[in-house]
């Protein structure tokens, strides 16, 4: 069970939660309460660390960034999706399973029909065997009929199953994206890198791993207000997305205004490459106002990088990558810096 305060537990967890609520953006609704609920309880520690972040370049968390924060570190896949899927596909097997006992009865049927004529060929029954050869043929109609519609539900059925089973990928996917820039969540870079560790590299590569952060970001939202925020948000996923696509890299939105790039078998002259390559489509990104297309704004990232070493856990690549995106950010910004 995910919450088990005691009544007097949970009532305290509430005055902290109301209180919290009122000082930011984000409407009073469950998604909010429940986001503040696990973030004062101290049960959900990825929580605690995102909330934090959020709030470092976000003083009064929106709406959309609490959505963002539950679809991440709270929300799983809807039971509901997932029940209408199992049903669905229960039928499936059903229908196939009934299918099939019926040409079985068919089946047996028919040899029986066929040991009768055999029988009766071996006593020389002549009226015998006309009568039979004529069951046999409506027999073997029937066995024709029942095994072509045998044949057509379990078509039917792998189509389905293949359907339910491309809806399942579909609602799992949903829950790793960030629902902002449509780009990979926290917890969709977790999985990413969990699977990546997990892989011996190639001969003579490694795995790099790029930390990106843009400049000033807090200045963005508090000059031009959260929704050019977004939009600014939105940009550099595109632009993330249209790097890695030529070598399928896996890009995410790391937590607020922090992205990453996972490069399997990658060298770190490759990873600061991607880096550059980054930092200088971003440094050349305008943004528009929609309605009078004048350029309201530019922005700039600043890059961490470093590869895999022997011994790395999931810990210490990250810290090192970050580390070096802190130099980066030491040294003046719009640059990147391997560690």
């Amino acid at each position: 069970m995910r919450y088990q305060e005691s009544k007097e537990q949970s009532a305290e967890l509430l005055r902290q939660v109301i209180a919290l609520m009122g000082q930011h953006d984000a409407p009073f609704n469950p998604i909010s309460f429940t986001v503040w609920y696990e973030y004062v309880s101290g049960m959900n520690s990825w929580l605690t660390q995102a909330v934090a972040l959020a709030m470092a370049s976000e003083a009064r968390l929106s709406g959309a960034t609490l959505l963002r924060l539950y679809q991440e570190g709270v929300a799983e896949v809807d039971p509901s999706t997932m029940y209408k899927i199992a049903n669905e596909l229960q039928q499936t097997m059903a229908g196939m399973g009934e299918q099939a006992s019926k040409t079985a009865q068919r089946a047996g049927q028919f040899d029986e029909q066929l040991q009768g004529l055999t029988t009766a060929l071996g006593n020389s029954d002549a009226a015998g065997v006309t009568t039979l050869i004529s069951q046999a043929r409506e027999g073997t109609a029937l066995m024709r009929s029942s095994v072509g519609e045998l044949e057509q539900q379990v078509t039917a059925g792998r189509h389905e199953i293949a359907r339910l089973q491309n809806e399942l990928v579909r609602v799992r996917d949903e829950v790793l994206l960030d629902p902002l820039t449509q780009i990979l969540n926290r917890r969709g870079f977790d999985e990413k890198l969990a699977v990546m560790i997990a892989q011996a590299p190639e001969p003579g590569c490694s795995h790099g791993l790029v930390m990106l952060d843009i400049d000033f970001f807090k200045q963005v939202n508090d000059t031009h207000g959260h929704v050019m925020g977004d939009r600014v948000l939105q940009a550099i996923g595109d632009v993330l997305r249209s790097c890695a696509a030529e070598k399928a890299y896996s890009v995410a939105r790391y937590g607020g205004e922090e992205f990453a790039i996972l490069m399997p078998d990658a060298s770190l002259e490759q990873a600061q490459k991607m880096a550059e390559l980054v930092r200088q489509r971003t440094r050349a990104m305008r943004i528009r106002d929609r309605r009078t297309k004048e350029v309201v704004l530019s922005v700039t990232v600043s890059g961490g990088v470093a590869v895999m070493q022997l011994g790395d856990d999931k810990q210490r690549w990250i810290h090192r990558a970050d580390s070096a995106l802190y130099q980066s950010k030491k040294a003046g910004r719009d640059r990147v810096t391997c560690a």
